[in-house]
């Protein structure tokens, strides 16, 4: 299959320059506000607030993103030139930093509407997936995130990276990391559930997708592969994920179910009634 003839560039206004690769962060931030108004009732925030969280999480997305790729990415062209790290439109956003970021945003949140913590990630997680998914088609679009070499019939020639057949990664990623995700999670928690599950289970199916559908992808040509010849840095993040979550969900065990009442942040360590 031939590569999309896809300029970077949706439209110019004059010197400002609208990219696909910000559309879809815009489109990931607007859908992410319209879900959460569905069930903002569940934690007792009301249109306001709900729009307030989104900015928060808007927030610790870009900074925590891009500070999470020049760290785990890009540190070497972010000393060559400091500037880089400011053209986000040219891409390079890191998930796990966007991550971490989202979980600052989220304590602060939290900390201010008077929510536990663990109350707020949870109804924050089902939401997540769709901003993935929308960021992983600013990739396919941006040409990031090529695949590996690959005779299957839907492999695709990236024309920045040769004329090797290649897997379409960044849609693997879409499929996974958008679709799946969000399926599962928003059905799972379309019921109460006891309070970190939801978390939890978003570290580990992410974690979890994201190991996988990693072996069809290059490997960021600036680092190769970590170890043994095969482990990535993606890889090597997703695994403390992976942990993180598996414990996540085993100490819900002994958490109180949500049912939309608002509960002070140190009852998180409240036992299941």
């Amino acid at each position: 299959m031939r590569y999309p003839d896809f300029d970077p560039v949706l439209f110019s206004l004059g010197p400002i320059q609208i990219h696909w690769y910000g559309l879809m962060y815009v489109v990931g931030f607007v859908s992410a506000w319209w879900l959460a108004r569905l069930r903002a009732e569940r934690i007792g925030l009301d249109r306001q607030q709900v729009g307030d969280m989104i900015f928060y999480g808007a927030l610790g997305v870009v900074l925590g993103g891009r500070l999470g790729y020049t760290l785990f990415y890009g540190f070497d062209q972010f000393l060559a030139d400091p500037l880089w790290i400011l053209r986000v439109w040219e891409g390079g956003m890191s998930f796990h930093g966007g991550l971490l970021g989202v979980l600052v945003a989220a304590l602060l949140f939290a900390r201010r509407h008077k929510l536990a913590f663990f109350q707020l990630t949870d109804f924050i997680a089902p939401i997540v997936p769709v901003g993935l998914g929308a960021g992983r088609i600013g990739n396919f679009i941006n040409q990031e995130l090529p695949g590996r070499v690959s005779d299957l019939p839907w492999a695709i020639d990236y024309p920045l990276y040769g004329p090797e057949m290649r897997h379409p990664s960044a849609l693997y990623q879409f499929a996974t990391e958008g679709v799946v995700l969000f399926v599962a999670l928003w059905w799972i928690s379309s019921k109460p559930r006891r309070r970190g599950l939801i978390s939890g289970l978003f570290l580990v199916l992410y974690g979890g997708l994201r190991f996988i559908t990693e072996f069809f992808r290059m490997p960021d040509p600036q680092l190769g592969f970590i170890a043994f010849g095969w482990l990535t840095m993606g890889q090597l993040l997703c695994v403390p994920m992976v942990l993180v979550g598996v414990l996540l969900m085993v100490w819900s065990r002994n958490q109180p179910v949500d049912r939309g009442a608002r509960t002070a942040p140190t009852s998180d360590s409240a036992s299941a009634p």
